[in-house]
């Protein structure tokens, strides 16, 4: 990985990020000679999720309202 001082990344800062486009490479910056940042390549765009994705692929069966259970076996609902 190529290591660039932060006043150098400072002065040379649009022509490094082209670099790093063009050759998928990371370029590390330093201040001091310690790693402060790395400018990595961008990843691909995906597909990602979208909002609804899954419409229609659920059936719903039956009452989902209702509680499973008959509501006189609680004893605490009862009293």
């Amino acid at each position: 990985m190529q290591e660039i001082a932060i006043s150098e990344f400072k002065a040379r800062c649009l022509a490094l990020l082209e670099e790093v486009s063009k050759t998928k490479q990371p370029i590390r910056i330093t201040r001091h000679g310690k790693p402060i940042a790395e400018v990595v390549p961008a990843s691909p765009p995906g597909k990602g999720r979208k909002l609804g994705f899954m419409k229609g692929t659920v059936k719903i069966l039956g009452d989902i309202v209702s509680p499973v259970i008959d509501l006189d076996e609680f004893e605490a609902y009862r009293e």
